[in-house]
């Protein structure tokens, strides 16, 4: 479904976002795309919806090259970007207008998932907050049903009932043949619902494994004193420390992605 190779952008001679950039994912996940400010996950989106031209490298997705923006490619992508402006009308007036364009649009679960988020189609989108706008843009893009949903910082501006609300939409609305990936620095909001991880750093991936694998190889475990020996990384917390360490119990250990990123920060080297 995605294949890339070799991929390069660059706002500038001296300002190098993307290097040498591989990844290769298939259909069926739903993917947590992690990075520091600045190591180009906003970025990253652009280039895979068409919106900017990388600068060197190949870019496959669902069989197209995005830049060509060819609407058969469109029809099977959207983007939720992170700043976005929707046009003053209702918001069924803009599903009306819009979803002809997606082939596999389903307008009943939109009216579900509007009505999870405590939202009518006859609202409209001039009068909605910031957090109401994300909600219906969110809503729109799974009933689109789209193959490849990119989503950038969707949690940012849902107060806490409604990232819950989110994280529930988001387990129980997915379907096989889709991938769906998500970037954000609020790793809480998304760690129980994505089944693969990518880390970027230094313009390239530099940590590509699902959620099974992570348990597969290291425990979580929060222990009073630390073992150094068996230690690969830690942080202290109030009466003790979180710590990863290689797998010895036979039971799976909840990931920590929050931690887990954090050791991928310190020492990336130790985890591959």
């Amino acid at each position: 479904m995605v294949s890339i190779n070799n991929l390069q952008f660059s706002y500038s001679k001296k300002a190098t976002i993307i290097d040498q950039l591989d990844l290769e994912l298939d259909a069926g996940k739903i993917v947590g795309v992690l990075g520091k400010n600045g190591a180009g996950k906003s970025t990253f989106f652009k280039l895979m919806s068409g919106l900017i031209q990388p600068k060197g490298g190949e870019m496959n997705i669902l069989e197209e090259i995005p830049f060509q923006r060819q609407p058969s490619y469109l029809s099977k992508m959207f983007l939720v970007p992170e700043e976005f402006e929707l046009p003053p009308v209702s918001i069924k007036e803009f599903v009306n207008n819009t979803a002809p364009f997606y082939p596999r649009f389903d307008k009943s679960m939109m009216v579900e998932l509007l009505e999870k988020f405590e939202l009518t189609d006859t609202l409209n989108i001039k009068g909605l907050s910031y957090g109401q706008t994300k909600k219906v843009i969110i809503a729109f893009a799974l009933a689109t049903k789209a193959e490849l949903i990119l989503m950038d910082e969707p949690t940012n501006g849902l107060d806490i009932p409604s990232k819950a609300i989110f994280r529930k939409i988001m387990a129980g609305n997915f379907e096989d043949d889709q991938l769906i990936l998500i970037s954000t620095h609020q790793v809480k909001d998304i760690d129980t619902i994505i089944d693969h991880l990518i880390v970027l750093d230094n313009g390239g991936v530099i940590y590509n494994e699902s959620i099974f694998d992570l348990t597969q190889k290291y425990d979580f475990l929060k222990v009073q004193q630390l073992k150094v020996t068996e230690t690969l990384y830690a942080e202290p917390i109030l009466g003790g420390y979180k710590t990863i360490s290689p797998k010895q119990d036979q039971e799976d250990t909840q990931v920590d992605l929050e931690l887990f990123f954090n050791a991928l920060m310190n020492d990336y080297k130790k985890f591959i």
